[in-house]
């Protein structure tokens, strides 16, 4: 079996709490038409590089019922910044438009194979995967990214046609697991395409 969820498959579910001081569930979220689940974290280069562009994305999206929800899979032990409490601070001071959950025991990151942080999944009405990968072709620099590969996923998916590319590498920092070397990976996951 795949290490990372793959197309046509559900999304697995989860209770995860969240900065605000609540917790989501799939069923939280049961309103938006598409829903994008991603894996990021406070500290990763390719994350903050690219977190305004993700913001872009989601406001963009928003008014056709698109809902965004993030999700920090990587243990503190190995970078403080991605604790839960500066989780919050970063929230307040960023206030991003989703929802940003804490996965501490790293069971969703395995639920959905979250390979890299940025790594996004994109989940059709019936919750079924029909995109994942990254969003920017450089997510560290995007002023240099040639193809936002999330966006096009985005509007062909709600124009009703089908994703001409589904699966893209996720480009970023792996996602930091318990107890492990700061770059190790399960031995199941590898590059998606």
């Amino acid at each position: 079996m795949a290490f990372t969820l793959q197309i046509g498959q559900p999304a697995p579910d989860f209770a995860l709490p969240a900065t605000d001081g609540n917790t989501y569930s799939l069923e939280s979220f049961s309103d938006a038409a598409v829903l994008v689940i991603f894996f990021t974290c406070n500290h990763c280069p390719y994350v903050l590089g690219s977190d305004e562009s993700t913001r872009a994305t989601a406001l963009k999206y928003a008014p056709r019922d698109v809902s965004f929800v993030a999700i920090n899979s990587n243990s503190p032990q190995t970078y403080a910044e991605d604790s839960f409490e500066n989780m919050i601070v970063r929230m307040r001071e960023q206030r991003f438009p989703w929802v940003y959950l804490y996965d501490a025991t790293q069971e969703v990151a395995r639920a959905y194979g979250a390979l890299r942080t940025p790594h996004f999944f994109v989940f059709d009405r019936d919750r079924k995967l029909v995109y994942t990968g990254r969003a920017l072709d450089n997510p560290r620099d995007p002023a240099r990214s040639t193809a936002n590969d999330l966006e096009k996923a985005l509007d062909e998916l709600l124009a009703g046609k089908p994703i001409t590319v589904q699966v893209t590498n996720p480009i970023g920092c792996n996602v930091k697991w318990h107890g492990k070397d700061p770059h190790w990976m399960p031995p199941d996951a590898c590059d998606l395409v």
